[in-house]
């Protein structure tokens, strides 16, 4: 067995991805995860026996007894949602800012080598330049980004100024199989792919010409393997994408094809805190870890498509 590595967060959709690829690889790996969005059947979904430890990140006896051993840790752990941060500021703050800085506490505590923080492209905000290029000065539009971006910052002085190696890598709207459509706050792809399987109209917030940097989730799991590696990494901030922008109508159109109906849109009002385009530049995630984008944008929605289709036949 190889060395010991956590995820936070492991029974959600990425980290379960994550837990999967680790597992494959021969790390022995552990799972904190409390349950409130992870579900324990995505470390079903993912294989192999992880050792799971059911805590919240801001319980700090937990994160302690987590993290003893481990060499590197996969920070996955968050209130993923633009929408609930607006309902409840104060949640998501506490889970994705004081959550991050607990982590990055107990990593200090317990001598972990490196942590690999999942930021999150709702960092840019609005700003006009495209593609987004790290070097852009912030401007968050919601609660969550804020918390997201507050997680960057205690990650770099945790670099610089505490002793732990940490590395950022931004996600931009990620997607694929066990992402959970169910949820009022689901992003869109889940929503859009199991709305056509089941013959119902789908909802779009906006017009529709909002466009997107979707990436697979596959490509995500890829960065962090190679993020937990690559010694010029280290203190980095880095975009996770595909660096392609796809209009949510051009997203409707091609689910259409691939499940071979034709799919209802119903638009309503654009919601608060949600931004028109986001592209990526992915230069420096290809200069610094070698990222690659394995799985382009039509492939990895074709093979979500294909998930759902069996959960739907299998019920």
């Amino acid at each position: 067995m190889g060395r010991t590595v956590l995820v936070t967060g492991g029974a959600g959709f990425i980290g379960s991805h994550l837990v999967n690829a680790l597992a494959a690889r021969g790390d022995s790996v552990r799972v904190l995860d409390d349950f409130s969005y992870g579900k324990r059947a995505n470390l079903v979904a993912a294989g192999g026996t992880p050792e799971v430890i059911e805590a919240s990140i801001l319980d700090a006896g937990a994160l302690d007894r987590a993290f003893a051993g481990v060499e590197v840790v996969f920070h996955e752990a968050a209130i993923p949602s633009v929408p609930r941060s607006l309902a409840a500021p104060v949640a998501s703050h506490e889970a994705n800012a004081t959550g991050t800085l607990m982590v990055l506490e107990a990593a200090r505590r317990q001598r972990v080598r490196r942590v690999v923080y999942a930021g999150s492209s709702s960092a840019y905000g609005e700003t006009p330049t495209l593609p987004k290029v790290e070097t852009i000065s912030p401007s968050p539009l919601s609660p969550y980004a804020v918390s997201k971006l507050c997680g960057e910052h205690y990650c770099q002085v945790y670099d610089r100024a505490l002793g732990v190696e940490t590395v950022v890598l931004r996600y931009f709207n990620v997607f694929g199989p066990r992402q959970d459509p169910a949820s009022q706050y689901a992003a869109v792809i889940p929503r859009f792919v199991t709305a056509a399987l089941a013959g119902r109209a789908t909802v779009i917030f906006g017009d529709g010409t909002q466009s997107r940097d979707f990436c697979y989730v596959d490509n995500v799991v890829q960065a962090n393997l190679l993020a937990a590696e690559v010694a010029g990494a280290r203190g980095q901030v880095m975009n996770i994408a595909c660096g392609q922008a796809v209009d949510l109508n051009r997203v409707i159109a091609l689910i259409g094809e691939a499940v071979g109906t034709e799919v209802e849109a119903r638009h309503e009002n654009a919601r608060v805190g949600d931004i028109k385009h986001s592209l990526a530049d992915i230069g420096r995630a290809q200069r610094v870890l070698g990222y690659r984008v394995d799985v382009p944008f039509e492939e990895g929605l074709r093979r979500t498509v294909e998930f759902f289709r069996a959960g739907t036949e299998a019920r």
